[in-house]
């Protein structure tokens, strides 16, 4: 009991002495260079949103000004006008936007999520070799698995369909890992009660698991929904009523200098659902990051 008593002292003196060392003038140094660091980082945004508004002559002044002067709605306007003479609706290239990133987003936090349970809490022959290569596939990037993701997309016949798209997204084993890292953390002793009260496996997944990794989850949807949302399809789809929106704005933006004023505003407007997305979602992102890889 002496001992315990002693490491509680100790413990507590090297915090005060810890909050000693911290002065006002240290704390207000960190809160501006942070703030500085912020603005920063907040810059291109500010200027892609001012960009929007900004008529011709000023979206081409040198050196180019952060705000704009004269704000206007013609490039918006422009941009309705384009894709109100385009022969497929845009409310077509929007539903493939939404169907595609709801479908895919849904599906690759439930199959990594399934998949993530048994290697994270399960041992079997082979797991710690899928394991491994979970990480290693992490290592390649989209441009070098594109040509074998195309050859295996034509052999199954889903190349031109939703499914070039959606496949490659759900199969993606990023969500699988930062499932299974965080799913490593939830304590067995909560799975062995579960399996006394008379749970399957699927309960245990659906009741106990997927709550306690709400935050590992979301911040699987918010990745998912970024990749998929300003996706153009590409190379795997071909017909023009399958293609996204984004696709058909991409369009619009290669179309010449005339139209600088429409890609600013397309610009924006691909840009305002994902922050907010993310806006909403931070503190489930920032906890996952904070937690993923401490162990029991």
């Amino acid at each position: 009991m002496s001992s315990l008593v002693a490491t509680i002292k100790k413990a507590y003196t090297a915090r005060q002495f810890k909050r000693r060392n911290r002065s006002l003038s240290g704390d207000l140094s960190l809160t501006i260079l942070l703030g500085l660091f912020g603005l920063f980082s907040v810059w291109p945004l500010i200027f892609i949103i001012n960009n929007a508004f900004k008529p011709l002559n000023e979206i081409f002044i040198f050196p180019p000004r952060l705000f704009v002067m004269n704000p206007t709605l013609t490039n918006f306007q422009d941009l309705f006008i384009v894709i109100g003479n385009s022969w497929v609706p845009i409310t077509r290239y929007i539903f493939n936007t939404i169907f595609i990133t709801a479908v895919g987003t849904f599906g690759s936090v439930i199959i990594g999520s399934m998949a993530a349970f048994p290697l994270a809490k399960y041992v079997f022959p082979g797991s710690k070799v899928m394991s491994k290569l979970i990480v290693y596939s992490l290592m390649f990037n989209g441009t070098v698995t594109a040509l074998p993701n195309y050859i295996i997309l034509s052999k199954l016949g889903m190349i031109d369909t939703y499914w070039a798209i959606l496949l490659p997204s759900i199969g993606g084993t990023l969500g699988l890992f930062l499932m299974q890292n965080f799913m490593v953390q939830v304590p067995d002793a909560l799975i062995e009660a579960a399996k006394i009260d008379g749970a399957n496996e699927l309960t245990i997944f659906w009741r106990v698991m997927m709550p306690l990794s709400r935050s590992a989850w979301i911040t699987l949807i918010i990745l998912s929904f970024q990749s998929l949302w300003g996706t153009t399809g590409g190379g795997v789809i071909f017909t023009e009523k399958l293609k996204p929106v984004s696709y058909a704005l991409s369009q619009i933006v290669n179309a010449g200098v005339a139209r600088t004023g429409v890609a600013s505003a397309v610009t924006l407007i691909m840009l305002v659902v994902p922050v907010v997305v993310f806006v909403i979602s931070q503190s489930n992102v920032i906890s996952t990051m904070a937690t993923t890889g401490i162990k029991e």
